[in-house]
């Protein structure tokens, strides 16, 4: 026998977004989902590992509260979150035979879907939120952004499950209908907290928010130091390759929507009526995506004048981005 809870599947401008969306029958809009969680926020990172290339991080979206609870939270949906030592199948069962999705935090990298995903053995360390939308047997049914579910072995999944140590067998049901009215305050509130910081409460505060930006910035321009963009990336047609390419995927593709998520969070605004900021944060989402737009077109090949004016220009857009939604950010405190 087949149960499937519901049969909306695919991704919108946003795939946790449209995830929760789906699972409570699409009575919310997806830009009001994506802004109740919090909508955009930023963090910058570079990673450096023996033997490989850095790798830049950057997410644009909010975080790292998970975008699941926090979302059902502000939505004021009722949810059961739960732990335990070892997949709890009855329960995934149970909750799917009443009609409620089960948000399950998994290693990416050990879906077989995502097998071939570049960097694979990197994604296990990041939450990757998937539902369990129904089951067939001993077979589960997983959405994850495709059109259709994912058919999967139960026993496959649990090892997905399992791989992700920080969210080891996280199971999150939502119980019943909405209670109260969107917390639309206290997201918006939640939003101008991760941008102007602090996020963490500690030293890596600032690859946060505005001065995540700033750190970005002046990175890309740094043109001697051991953490600048030009000995970074400015050391081989490989390193400025893979460079170029984690900036673009970032900015449009991985923990984002498309635009750094800024305009799906500048429609978050205009529905509940904060005209003024989403249009500042729609304009630096030109920024962002012309940032990502040169480093999609920039040649591997490229002399060291052609990677420094790119350098250059990518913090020219970061600079004008930093300037659109601090005076954003003023609009939303007003």
């Amino acid at each position: 026998m087949t149960v499937l809870v519901y049969e909306d599947f695919g991704t919108g401008r946003h795939r946790e977004a449209s995830l929760i969306r789906h699972a409570l029958g699409n009575a919310h809009p997806e830009e009001l989902v994506a802004g109740l969680a919090g909508g955009i926020g930023f963090m910058y990172f570079v990673f450096e590992y023996a033997g490989r290339n850095p790798i830049a991080t950057i997410v644009a979206q909010s975080h790292p509260e998970p975008w699941v609870q926090v979302a059902l939270g502000r939505l004021g949906v009722p949810y059961d979150a739960t732990r335990a030592m070892k997949p709890r199948w009855g329960r995934v069962r149970a909750a799917l035979d009443e009609g409620q999705p089960a948000f399950c935090v998994v290693d990416r990298s050990s879906l077989p879907w995502h097998e071939a995903d570049a960097d694979a053995e990197m994604t296990g360390a990041d939450p990757y939120t998937v539902v369990i939308a129904g089951y067939d047997g001993d077979d589960l049914l997983i959405e994850d952004g495709a059109d259709t579910p994912h058919r999967i072995d139960r026993e496959e999944f649990g090892a997905a499950w399992t791989a992700h140590r920080k969210g080891r067998h996280q199971l999150i049901v939502p119980t019943g209908p909405p209670e109260g009215e969107p917390d639309v305050d206290g997201a918006i509130a939640a939003t101008v907290t991760h941008l102007t910081g602090p996020v963490l409460g500690n030293q890596f505060d600032v690859n946060f928010g505005f001065t995540g930006m700033e750190k970005f910035a002046a990175q890309l321009r740094d043109r001697t130091t051991r953490t600048g963009w030009e000995r970074r990336f400015g050391s081989s047609p490989e390193a400025f390759r893979e460079g170029t390419a984690r900036l673009y995927a970032c900015l449009e593709e991985e923990w984002t929507a498309p635009g750094a998520t800024r305009p799906l969070y500048a429609d978050f605004l205009e529905l509940v009526g904060r005209a003024e900021p989403a249009e500042l944060f729609r304009e630096s989402a030109g920024h962002w995506s012309a940032l990502a737009a040169l480093a999609l077109a920039a040649d591997p090949e490229a002399g060291a004048e052609e990677r420094r004016a790119l350098f250059d220009a990518c913090a020219e857009h970061v600079d004008r981005s930093l300037e659109l939604e601090g005076q954003a950010v003023e609009a939303l405190r007003k």
